[in-house]
Formats: structure tokens, C-alpha cells, sequence
């Protein structure tokens, strides 16, 4: 019963853009997430990658740490999502002395992996809860 989460904080990829790519691996085994995110051609799968590695591995050292046996392949991604992060404001010469202004949008990522047995044993207790 692993459960491990990791954090990746203002990547220059803009929230949309990251969305799309972790839509591609939620709900998805993580050794199968790992082998979509190698080959997908979105320039965000690069750092979506190296997070899911590091989720995997934050679980491996939970494990060690509780003495319980880790089979990576029973890690799936529980939950990931994306919050936007702070946009870098930058201005561009324009025409009769204007400026436009430019957003370089980041983004916050987080990627939640689990066993399935913390994934039942989370369920039974929701439903414990709402009777």
C-alpha cells in the first residue's frame, strides 16, 4: 500500500499545453506512462517524464522506508494535474512607439502515483463515510 506524490513547480510550459499531455497518462500504469511520454512529440512530455520517474522513486523510498515489499509494476498514476504557475510579463516593440505585451505562461505539475490496493482501501473508507 504505496502512495507517493511529486511536485514540479514553474516549468516554462504553458498549463495548456501540459494538459494535453498529462491527459495521455492518467489512470494509466506508470511503467506504460513512462513508455507514452518517451515517445510523444509534445515538448512537454520531456519534463512530465523525469516527474513521473521521480514519483516512482519517491514510492520506492516509501516503501524502503515502511519495510514493505514495491512492485513498480503495480504503480499506477493515480491522479495528475496542472496549475498555472506565475506568467513572466514581457513587453515587444510595436508600431508609432507602442508596445504589446508578451505572457510567458509556467506551469505547477503534480503527478500522484498509487498501488491498487491504496486505491481500495481509500474507496472503502469513502464509502464507510457517506452512510
Amino acid at each position: 500500500m504505496v502512495d507517493s506524490i511529486a511536485r514540479v513547480k514553474h516549468i516554462r510550459v504553458t498549463p495548456q499545453k501540459a494538459r494535453r499531455v498529462v491527459a495521455l497518462i492518467k489512470g494509466k500504469q506508470a511503467q506504460e506512462a513512462l513508455a507514452i511520454l518517451k515517445f510523444a512529440p509534445q515538448g512537454a512530455s520531456e519534463p512530465i517524464y523525469k516527474l513521473v520517474a521521480s514519483a516512482i522513486a519517491n514510492a520506492r523510498v516509501a516503501a524502503d522506508k515502511d519495510g514493505e515489499y514495491l512492485d513498480e509494476q503495480d504503480l499506477y498514476v493515480k491522479n495528475a494535474y496542472v496549475d498555472e504557475g506565475t506568467t513572466l510579463k514581457r513587453f515587444r516593440p510595436r508600431a508609432q512607439g507602442r508596445a504589446s505585451q508578451i505572457k510567458k505562461r509556467t506551469s505547477h505539475i503534480t503527478v500522484e502515483l498509487a498501488t491498487p490496493e491504496v486505491a481500495e482501501a481509500s474507496a472503502t473508507s469513502n464509502k464507510k463515510a457517506s452512510k
